[in-house]
């Protein structure tokens, strides 16, 4: 089974992307809505509240988990793969559990995108000071000018279904603004945060029409794809019955409604409690 996490509700749109091009795999996601959003707090309690989340997914039969989390994978992931898991090999004695991020996969071909050379990241403020995007993209285009923007209130507005109201319109504008102000060569935005997709008609609204608006979503599930066929003892142990549930460390009424906006269908959501061992 594939396991998907996200702080909230955002990763539904990874998910979605996943499962159209994966539609045979068996798939659970997990939303941590209960201590969402993840942006603005430390490393060491998005690290902390990360690893109680794959814990628990490793618990219930995932041998592959997706950290569909921008702030989770820049702040976490590392750790994950380099400590915890060897840890989990060491005392499982299975070394095929893997954890990837959502990261590295767009910074590979960010760059097949502009003309200019000049790319845009809208993301959250724990992403944003991470500097992982810039890290990453770096190694692979190295001579790419980068402009990051921290986005903070974006998250809520979509979390809350604020998103397509006017007080969006707002902090739309405001933080585009400032991002255009800081390079006019930009002629490729990222959204490096898998809730903004929610946010796109009113940030293509206050953009340049010229400038192109990047989403995950199928980066992921591409690149997911092409893992899978380069890994073919971890792709044989995961179930294929296309099956998918959903879970939420929040009250489950409340999320599934959230998530109804993401996915354009209704889905029941299960309400847990992550503990550690």
């Amino acid at each position: 089974m594939i396991g998907v996490f996200d702080s909230g509700v955002g990763g539904l749109t990874i998910l979605s992307s996943i499962r159209k091009r994966l539609p045979d795999y068996d798939y659970l996601y997990l939303g941590d809505n209960a201590r969402a959003p993840y942006g603005s707090r430390s490393f060491e309690v998005i690290y902390e509240y990360t690893w109680q989340a794959v814990d628990y997914l490793f618990r219930q039969g995932c041998e592959l988990i997706i950290l569909a989390c921008n702030t989770a994978s820049a702040k976490a992931l590392r750790t994950i793969q380099q400590v915890n898991l060897l840890e989990q090999w060491h005392k499982d004695g299975n070394n095929n559990k893997r954890v990837l991020g959502i990261i590295r996969p767009t910074a590979e071909v960010i760059g097949q995108y502009t003309k200019t050379g000049h790319v845009a990241i809208c993301a959250t403020e724990g992403t944003v000071a991470s500097q992982s995007y810039t890290i990453e993209i770096k190694k692979q285009f190295p001579l790419l000018t980068i402009t990051q923007q921290a986005c903070p209130m974006w998250v809520p507005l979509v979390e809350n279904n604020e998103h397509n109201g006017k007080g969006a319109d707002y902090f739309v504008k405001q933080y585009i603004d400032s991002l255009l102000s800081k390079d006019k060569d930009i002629d490729t935005l990222l959204l490096a945060c898998t809730h903004y997709p929610l946010l796109y008609n009113k940030i293509r609204s206050y953009l340049p029409k010229e400038i192109k608006i990047i989403e995950q979503g199928d980066i992921i599930a591409r690149s997911l794809a092409d893992y899978l066929s380069r890994h073919n003892e971890l792709e044989r142990q995961l179930s294929r019955g296309g099956q998918c549930r959903y879970l939420s460390t929040e009250q489950s009424q409340k999320v599934a409604q959230l998530a109804r906006l993401f996915l354009q269908e209704p889905v029941e959501v299960e309400h847990i409690e992550i503990q550690m061992r």
